[in-house]
């Protein structure tokens, strides 16, 4: 496991990030953290910010908050959009706010490019290309990532290929930058404590398998269902891959006995993207103390 960090910048709020994989335990590590700490928790996951995604993203219940007041959970309808640049606002505020009831900001989540958002800024100055949208829209999901692997590999090594909204969008900006940019924001400066969760695959292996059991048993295809009815099959497929696989059962394209180990497999396979940004991370000059 990696230990935590304690990094000092230019000194405005201090705020503590408690990141890891999926099934890692961070939400009840962040509550445990608030209690001892008087801190309220920020949630940094892209897919909590909507309502009746419930089971499928694991979502802490008030119970299990334990009084602990959390943001940034069910703000959105799954039908509308949530951005990296609407999560770097009202973060930025929530942390101002928390910060001046004399409360310690905790943020915690596996969502990497939100933390990225918050810690480094986010581009300037992109504009859709409504133009373009629509041409690429009539183009098969391979297509669009063989695009931008070949125009901007770096971009393409942080992106699930298999996301075409956000291909979509990272060809849009490369069309008008020639590459997506690196960020150009001031980043904030806060006074930064890590607690970075990485549990081994032995560990983390069984958790996962056992959470996706669990959210089968709590009816978490009866939640896709209803779900899939409200936002239909594109944006069913863009809001995970719980909701993605089981959207394909609900369309006769599995099996229900195929769910469990197709399920698995996938989120090993995205727990593995989450540990190796973590890896990243943690050798980044960011975190030299």
């Amino acid at each position: 496991m990696i230990p935590s960090l304690a990094v000092q910048r230019q000194i405005k709020e201090p705020i503590l990030l408690i990141m890891g994989p999926t099934a890692s335990g961070k939400s009840s590590r962040a509550v445990e953290e608030a209690l001892a700490r008087n801190g309220e928790i920020i949630s940094v996951d892209s897919r909590q910010v909507y309502r009746g995604l419930d089971i499928g993203t694991e979502k802490i219940t008030p119970e299990e908050m334990r009084s602990i007041p959390h943001h940034l959970i069910d703000i959105r309808n799954p039908e509308e959009n949530y951005s990296a640049g609407d999560f770097f606002i009202d973060a930025t505020r929530l942390i101002t706010e928390i910060s001046a009831r004399g409360k310690l900001p905790i943020l915690v989540g596996g969502t990497h490019f939100y933390f990225d958002a918050l810690l480094k800024g986010l581009p300037i100055g992109i504009d859709a290309n409504l133009i373009l949208r629509e041409e690429l829209e009539k183009l098969p999901t391979e297509e669009l990532a063989q695009r931008v692997i070949v125009r901007d590999p770096r971009r393409a090594s942080e992106l699930d290929t298999k996301n075409r909204r956000r291909l979509i969008r990272a060809l849009e900006i490369i069309d008008l930058k020639g590459e997506v940019p690196i960020r150009t924001l001031s980043e904030p400066t806060y006074k930064v404590e890590w607690i970075i969760i990485d549990p081994s695959k032995e560990e983390l292996q069984p958790r996962i398998d056992m959470r996706l059991k669990s959210a089968l048993d709590r009816g978490l295809i009866d939640e896709v269902r209803r779900v899939h009815q409200a936002v239909g099959d594109t944006r069913l497929n863009e809001l995970g891959l719980e909701y993605k696989i089981v959207g394909e059962f609900l369309r006769e394209e599995r099996t229900k006995e195929s769910l469990l180990p197709a399920l698995s497999a996938k989120l090993w396979q995205y727990a593995r993207r989450q540990k190796a940004w973590l890896r990243k991370l943690h050798n980044e000059s960011l975190l030299i103390n």
